[in-house]
Protein backbone atom coordinates (compact mmCIF):
# COMPACT_ATOMS: atom_id res chain seq x y z
CA UNK A 1 0.00 0.00 0.00
CA UNK A 2 1.49 3.09 -1.05
CA UNK A 3 2.21 5.42 1.52
CA UNK A 4 0.44 9.16 2.26
CA UNK A 5 1.92 12.79 2.49
CA UNK A 6 1.02 16.10 3.22
CA UNK A 7 2.91 18.53 1.49
CA UNK A 8 2.51 22.20 3.15
CA UNK A 9 3.92 25.71 2.13
CA UNK A 10 3.69 27.92 5.11
CA UNK A 11 4.40 31.86 5.48
CA UNK A 12 4.14 32.60 9.62
CA UNK A 13 2.74 36.10 10.79
CA UNK A 14 2.84 35.49 14.22
CA UNK A 15 5.73 32.89 15.38
CA UNK A 16 4.66 32.79 19.31
CA UNK A 17 0.88 31.47 17.93
CA UNK A 18 2.77 29.42 15.80
CA UNK A 19 4.07 27.53 18.07
CA UNK A 20 0.92 26.89 20.06
CA UNK A 21 0.23 24.91 16.61
CA UNK A 22 3.28 23.04 16.49
CA UNK A 23 2.90 22.21 20.22
CA UNK A 24 -0.93 20.78 19.50
CA UNK A 25 0.12 19.08 16.30
CA UNK A 26 2.37 16.40 17.99
CA UNK A 27 -0.15 14.15 19.50
CA UNK A 28 -2.63 13.73 16.61
CA UNK A 29 0.61 13.06 14.50
CA UNK A 30 1.80 10.95 16.51
CA UNK A 31 -1.57 9.00 16.82
CA UNK A 32 -1.56 8.74 13.11
CA UNK A 33 2.16 7.40 12.75
CA UNK A 34 3.43 10.76 10.86
CA UNK A 35 7.10 11.76 10.21
CA UNK A 36 8.83 14.58 8.96
CA UNK A 37 10.52 14.41 5.76
CA UNK A 38 10.84 17.84 5.21
CA UNK A 39 10.42 20.39 7.89
CA UNK A 40 11.28 24.52 6.70
CA UNK A 41 15.13 24.65 5.79
CA UNK A 42 16.86 26.29 2.77
CA UNK A 43 15.41 25.75 -0.17
CA UNK A 44 15.88 27.17 -3.87
CA UNK A 45 12.60 28.61 -5.77
CA UNK A 46 13.10 27.63 -9.10
CA UNK A 47 9.58 28.19 -10.68
CA UNK A 48 6.34 29.25 -9.76
CA UNK A 49 5.90 30.99 -5.97
CA UNK A 50 6.73 29.84 -2.62
CA UNK A 51 6.41 30.52 0.71
CA UNK A 52 8.74 30.87 3.47
CA UNK A 53 8.32 27.34 5.42
CA UNK A 54 7.90 24.08 3.56
CA UNK A 55 6.93 20.82 4.91
CA UNK A 56 6.70 17.38 4.01
CA UNK A 57 4.96 15.09 6.46
CA UNK A 58 4.99 10.80 5.21
CA UNK A 59 2.32 9.07 6.46
CA UNK A 60 1.75 5.22 6.54
CA UNK A 61 -1.03 5.25 3.87
CA UNK A 62 -3.09 8.02 2.52
CA UNK A 63 -6.37 7.01 4.38
CA UNK A 64 -4.24 7.80 7.78
CA UNK A 65 -2.99 10.84 6.47
CA UNK A 66 -6.48 11.91 5.63
CA UNK A 67 -8.02 10.70 8.86
CA UNK A 68 -5.11 12.94 10.60
CA UNK A 69 -6.21 15.77 9.07
CA UNK A 70 -10.04 15.31 9.78
CA UNK A 71 -9.45 14.04 13.67
CA UNK A 72 -10.77 16.15 16.02
CA UNK A 73 -7.45 16.22 17.70
CA UNK A 74 -6.06 18.19 14.02
CA UNK A 75 -8.55 20.27 14.22
CA UNK A 76 -7.92 21.78 17.20
CA UNK A 77 -4.43 22.12 16.73
CA UNK A 78 -4.88 23.71 12.96
CA UNK A 79 -7.75 26.58 14.78
CA UNK A 80 -3.89 27.60 16.91
CA UNK A 81 -2.76 27.95 12.87
CA UNK A 82 -5.13 29.37 11.59
CA UNK A 83 -4.90 32.80 12.78
CA UNK A 84 -0.54 32.86 12.65
CA UNK A 85 -0.27 31.71 9.33
CA UNK A 86 -1.19 31.37 5.52
CA UNK A 87 -1.02 27.86 4.46
CA UNK A 88 -0.89 25.85 1.09
CA UNK A 89 -1.85 21.84 2.13
CA UNK A 90 -2.42 19.29 -0.29
CA UNK A 91 -2.60 15.69 0.94
CA UNK A 92 -1.37 12.65 -1.66
CA UNK A 93 -0.79 9.27 -2.36
CA UNK A 94 3.00 8.33 -2.94
CA UNK A 95 3.93 6.42 -5.98
CA UNK A 96 4.28 2.81 -5.35
CA UNK A 97 5.25 2.01 -9.26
Amino acid sequence: MPKGYWIGRVDVSDDAAYQKYIAANAAPFATFGARFLVRGGAFDAREGTSRTRNVVIEFPSLEAAQTCYDSDEYQAAKAFREPAAICDLIIIGGYDG
